[in-house]
Order: C-alpha cells, then sequence, then structure tokens
C-alpha cells in the first residue's frame, strides 16, 4: 500500500512550519516539501538583520491582529489557537532559547537566525519530512479517477498526493497564486508593503543615519497617519513610522505611482501649541542664546540646524531675534514640515507585499480552500500582510501550523 502522500509547495517560514505540524501529527504519513530555489528558509536567514526576528511579544490576540493591516479578522480565531505565546514555546521545546527586547520583538539569545533556520530544518528532519530543493511546484490539478492531485514539478515529471499546501510566499514570481489562480481562486493584485520612501530634500540631504525616535507622518490628502520612530537614509525616510505608513498605504500609495507629499512631525506627540508654549518658554528664559544651539526638544543636533533655517534663521540669530512670525515658521517647520516623495525603495529584511488569494476563499479553521478541498494555503500567498516586528513571521507560524494539523486530521489513521 502507497503511503499517505502530502506535498508542500514553498520551503519558506510557512511552509516548513506547515510540514513539520503535519509530520509530527501523522508520522505514517509521506510529507514532502518541494523548494524552487537552492536555498530553502532564505527569508528566515536574511530576516531582523540576520537575527531572525522569530515573532513579538503581544499575547492578547485582538491586540495582536490590529497589526495586520489585511487578514486581521481572519487571523483572529487562529491567533487564539496559536499566537506568539505557543510560537515561543514551540521554539523552546526544540532547543531555542528566546529573547523579547525592550519593542517587544523576540529574537534567539544568539542573536543568529542560523539558530531558527536549524532548529526548522532539524525538527523537519526528525519527524521524517523529505526536502527536495531546486524543484518547484509548477501546477496543480485533480486526479481523475480518485481523490488527490497530481502535482507537476519544475524538473520534470509529477507526482501524486492526497493533500497540498501552497506555502510559496508573495512575490509574483513565486508561482503559487497563479497556481491558486489556475484552480479557481480570485487572487487580490500584489503590491509591495513595508517600503521606505525616496525624497530628495535640502533639510535631509547629507543627514543617512540620523534618527529620531518618536515622530508622527501623515500622507496629505489621505487617512493615512502613524507614529514611531524615524530614520534618515541615503535616498530619503525610513524607520518603524514609514513602515507602517506604507504598509497600510500599500494600495493608496501604489495607486499613486508612489508620489506623494509626506507630513512629519518631528516634535511629536507634541501640538502645535505645545511646541509653541515651548519655544517661547525658551525665548523668554534663554533671549541670548543662539537658536541653532537651543533645542528644546532633544531633535539632533543636525536636523535642528537643517529645520532652523529651513524656518530662515540664521545660524547665528539668538532667541531675543526671532520674531512672532519665525516662531510661526519653525513650528511649521518642525511639526507640520512637508516633503514630497517620488518614489519607494524596498527594505530587503522586511520585503513583504499585500495581495494574494482572497481571504474569504479561504477556511481559517483549517486553511483549507473553499474552492478546492483538499487543497491548503498559508504564508504570503494569501491576501495577509503584517507591520514590521515579526507579525509576519507570526502569520507564517500561525496559518502553517493549523494547515498541517488539519491536513494530518483530514487523513484519519494513517
Amino acid at each position: 500500500m502507497e503511503p499517505y502522500r502530502i506535498v508542500i509547495a514553498g520551503g519558506g517560514a510557512a511552509g516548513f512550519f506547515g510540514a513539520i505540524a503535519c509530520a509530527e501529527a501523522a508520522p505514517g504519513a509521506r510529507v514532502t516539501i518541494y523548494e524552487a530555489t537552492g536555498h530553502p528558509l532564505a527569508k528566515v536567514g536574511i530576516s531582523g538583520g540576520g537575527r531572525c526576528n522569530v515573532t513579538h511579544a503581544c499575547f492578547e490576540p485582538r491586540e495582536l491582529v490590529t497589526r495586520y493591516p489585511r487578514g486581521a479578522r481572519e487571523l483572529l480565531g487562529p491567533m487564539t489557537r496559536f499566537g506568539p505565546r505557543e510560537t515561543m514555546d514551540w521554539f523552546a521545546a526544540r532547543g531555542v532559547e528566546l529573547k523579547t527586547e525592550g519593542d517587544g520583538r523576540v529574537f534567539p539569545v544568539t542573536d543568529d537566525s542560523a539558530t531558527v533556520v536549524n532548529c526548522l530544518q532539524s525538527a523537519a528532519a526528525r519527524a521524517g519530512v523529505e526536502v527536495v530543493t531546486g524543484c518547484g511546484v509548477t501546477r496543480i490539478v485533480r486526479r481523475s479517477f480518485r481523490h488527490g492531485w497530481v502535482v507537476g514539478l519544475a524538473r520534470g515529471g509529477e507526482v501524486e498526493c492526497e493533500q497540498v499546501l501552497v506555502a510559496t510566499g508573495g512575490s509574483q514570481g513565486s508561482g503559487g497564486m497563479e497556481i491558486a489562480r489556475a484552480l479557481g481562486h480570485a487572487i487580490e493584485p500584489p503590491v509591495p508593503s513595508l517600503f521606505t520612501l525616496r525624497i530628495d530634500d535640502d533639510r535631509l540631504r547629507g543627514l543617512a543615519g540620523v534618527s529620531v525616535p518618536w515622530a508622527e507622518a501623515s500622507i496629505a490628502g489621505t487617512k493615512l497617519r502613524e507614529s514611531g520612530a524615524a530614520l534618515v537614509t541615503h535616498w530619503g525616510l525610513s524607520g518603524p513610522v514609514i513602515l507602517r505608513l506604507s504598509a497600510w498605504g500599500a494600495r493608496e500609495l501604489h495607486a499613486a505611482g508612489y508620489h506623494a507629499t509626506l507630513r512629519i512631525n518631528w516634535a511629536a506627540p507634541r501640538t502645535p501649541a505645545q511646541v509653541q508654549g515651548e519655544l517661547a518658554a525658551m525665548r523668554q528664559a534663554h533671549p541670548r542664546r543662539q537658536v541653532d544651539t537651543g533645542n528644546p526638544f532633544a531633535l539632533p543636533a543636525r536636523l535642528w540646524s537643517r529645520l532652523s533655517a529651513a524656518a530662515g534663521l540664521a545660524a547665528d540669530v539668538v532667541w531675543a531675534g526671532v520674531s512672532n512670525q519665525a516662531l510661526r515658521t519653525l513650528i511649521a517647520q518642525l511639526t507640520a514640515g512637508e516633503f514630497v516623495v517620488t518614489g519607494r525603495s524596498v527594505h530587503k529584511e522586511e520585503f513583504v507585499t499585500c495581495g494574494g488569494v482572497r481571504l474569504s476563499e479561504v477556511d481559517f479553521a483549517t486553511m483549507e480552500s473553499r474552492v478546492c478541498p483538499g487543497l491548503y494555503l498559508a504564508g504570503e500567498v494569501l491576501d495577509i500582510d503584517g507591520l514590521t516586528g515579526g507579525f509576519n513571521f507570526q502569520a507564517a507560524w500561525t496559518t502553517g501550523w493549523h494547515a498541517g494539523r488539519a491536513m494530518a486530521a483530514a487523513g484519519g489513521d494513517l
């Protein structure tokens, strides 16, 4: 009798987690991962600057799902059953010691993503999962004579299986979306999420590396508004505040061709009225102090100088020499400075797309397709994306785990 076969298309985070969950729950099944590249778990290896941001220490499911611009409602149930706490327990049980940093991000104590990659590969091997690299899945069709699937392989040939999990990732080149489309699924067009903004402005030129711990950013003419740390780069602006803005505004910014007006409050969370009060107090308390060195908001000195200059204040002007009109101009630069966005740059370590298989076509209790029973989907091939900080990996672990367990259960007594 042939073994009960399960094929996993894609050797990334969701694919490995799904394969392991399935093989551990159904040791009699033959579970095979087909990975198109020669490097399974490549994204896990480069994430978090090579440290691998495994998850985020947010243990209240209703709060957790607010970090997902797409997929929040659908993920609530799955995250309740297998969320960050269960993920951390899963890795700990397999020898990976984790640590939680001050901002909630969770990393291995080794600060080395190889720790996570090795754990997943070892767990897969122990569970009997076969991993075939350099051989992607090109097509999936129904078996004509009995339940199950025929899976076409990039190297040629095909394999038959009872169930298949598509976990190929969210990029258009991965092929998973086209496979799902060919099987009748609707696909939300994939567009980039989590990207930095290209801005060429004298106020920022030459300040690469300068950061502000807390700023508020918005896109003029939209409801998009986010807060967090901002980072000046060689090409414009990045940091959590910009990445969050790009995630929530992925479709709007794409539709606008990545041309927009960005407004920044560098003195956040202060309001313009509060900033006015603090600057007026500075002018009164230190009238002979130069504006260039009298920065009441602890902004980086070089950024403060650029904003002061943009407000028309000479480097040697003292606070007593600042007119009310100049003060208002400085307040505007500090709290509502406008920057022309001319494009985007991929945030390579956290590259994520929004778009993918329409979520209403998936049963999130099992991750089984509502269109094609016996077909399961997990990870970024779905129209799910999270903010930076471990949320995208958590979605991969959660959906992969549920898919793997459901496939094992569907096999009955193997």
